[in-house]
């Protein structure tokens, strides 16, 4: 086929046609996305403005949210423009921006889950020495590290995607840029860097899912070991948002990036990848929110802080 350089756009097929039954689906998407905005937005507002938010456990978790919310502005408002107006056209630089910001929040969500496990594991099995080993010194370190890994892997694949000649079809069978993806429409051999890039998506993923795991093993063999029901309650209590949380985003990140090319189809990765992007960042704040007493109390005290001037 005809050689198509990285100078012309390409075109984003989309997640949904104009049927009665997929702009019901749009529709329902917006609300999501906007309800995941309002959501993670007032987590973050909820940490900053509380004091008695202001602990590692929190700052991580406002971490966890920032990244939802600019995962959600990559992706839905090109889509939704996309839809509304039937122009599907993304340059290079956009397409590559795409896959840049979605692998580094991706990435980086990875390991900011296996920080807050650790958290987790000092907060219950060394409480007296949690200033020592959760420092904020070095929870700052582990939330940069975090972000660094998942930009890192993004540089690369963004840029090493780009660089492949591509082929005169220049129609991308999905409703953003994703690496796999783009590669279908390279005329050159992409089987090194395929080989590469999946190992790259099972270290960021597997590494972290280990060390979660290492930590869970570790909490709950404490947690057996406490003699107060009322601390084991307050144990699970503690971790079992987490867990919520680590169970979506792996389990979604796994059956994406892990199942054999012959158990793929485009339509399959579309719908995951739409569960990932969009939903499961609105589920975040919701399980952290209903799960834990003290961000119900300071979404109590905001509320009547609001009243109050309210009537003012």
């Amino acid at each position: 086929m005809e050689n198509w350089n990285t100078t012309s756009d390409f075109i984003l097929l989309g997640l949904f046609n104009h049927t009665g039954t997929h702009q019901f689906l749009f529709v329902m998407v917006l609300i999501i996305a906007f309800t995941s905005l309002v959501g993670n937005a007032l987590m973050l507002l909820l940490i900053l403005l509380d004091p008695g938010l202001h602990r590692p456990m929190y700052f991580l978790l406002s971490q966890l949210s920032l990244m939802d919310m600019v995962l959600v502005f990559t992706v839905v408002p090109k889509m939704a423009v996309d839809y509304l107006t039937s122009r599907k056209c993304i340059s290079p630089v956009g397409c590559g921006l795409q896959i840049f910001f979605f692998l580094t929040l991706e990435g980086g969500e990875c390991f900011l889950l296996a920080v807050m496990s650790y958290d987790r594991y000092v907060a219950i099995c060394h409480p007296l020495r949690y200033p020592v080993f959760m420092s904020w010194k070095l929870c700052l370190r582990m939330t940069l590290g975090s972000w660094f890994l998942g930009a890192a892997d993004g540089l690369m694949q963004a840029s090493t995607t780009l660089n492949f000649p591509f082929c005169s079809t220049h129609e991308i069978d999905h409703f953003f840029c994703e690496a796999p993806s783009l590669l279908r429409l390279a005329c050159a051999d992409t089987s090194v860097f395929e080989y590469v890039m999946y190992l790259c998506c099972v270290l960021m993923l597997l590494v972290p899912l280990s060390l979660i795991l290492i930590s869970y093993s570790l909490i709950l063999a404490a947690i057996l070991q406490m003699h107060s029901n009322e601390a084991r309650k307050k144990a699970f209590a503690t971790c079992s948002s987490h867990l919520s949380v680590v169970g979506l985003f792996f389990g979604a990140a796994i059956f994406t990036y892990m199942r054999p090319k012959s158990y793929r189809s485009a339509n399959h990765d579309k719908v995951v990848s739409a569960f990932y992007t969009i939903f499961t960042p609105m589920l975040n704040p919701l399980i952290y929110s209903l799960r834990n007493s003290e961000v119900k109390e300071a979404l109590r005290k905001c509320m009547d802080q609001c009243a109050a001037l309210g009537h003012g």
